[in-house]
């Protein structure tokens, strides 16, 4: 089936786009490619891109939570969950409170998305 568009990116709101970048940066391994200060990107050699847009007001979501939803959140594989949480934790990441699965892992990034480590 031919689609309308091309999925080219997800961005995600917060209130320092640099630092958000940063962050995922270290985790994917991912280039900063593109850095106006209010819209940075991050771009892997496959094309895959995620976009950190600044939002001044940005009030982090609640998970979980009906009020506050996440409304959106990124998955990585990893290896060995304890490593990648020793990592990313050491990043400035936080391990979010409530754990559903056990080959998962939640947790926030400095913006407080969520974003999970799956073995």
């Amino acid at each position: 089936m031919d689609g309308i568009a091309r999925f080219s990116l997800v961005a995600l709101d917060c209130p320092d786009p640099q630092a958000l970048a940063s962050f995922y940066s270290a985790v994917t391994g991912w280039r900063i490619d593109d850095d106006d200060g209010d819209w940075v990107q991050l771009r892997s050699d496959s094309g895959a891109t995620i976009a950190f847009q600044q939002a001044p007001e940005h009030q982090p979501p609640v998970w979980p939570s009906v009020e506050h939803p996440q409304q959106a959140h990124l998955d990585f594989d990893v290896d060995d969950l304890d490593t990648a949480e020793e990592q990313v934790l050491a990043l400035g990441a936080r391990k979010a409170e409530f754990q559903p699965g056990e080959n998962f892992r939640v947790y926030l990034d400095p913006a407080g998305h969520p974003f999970c480590f799956v073995a």
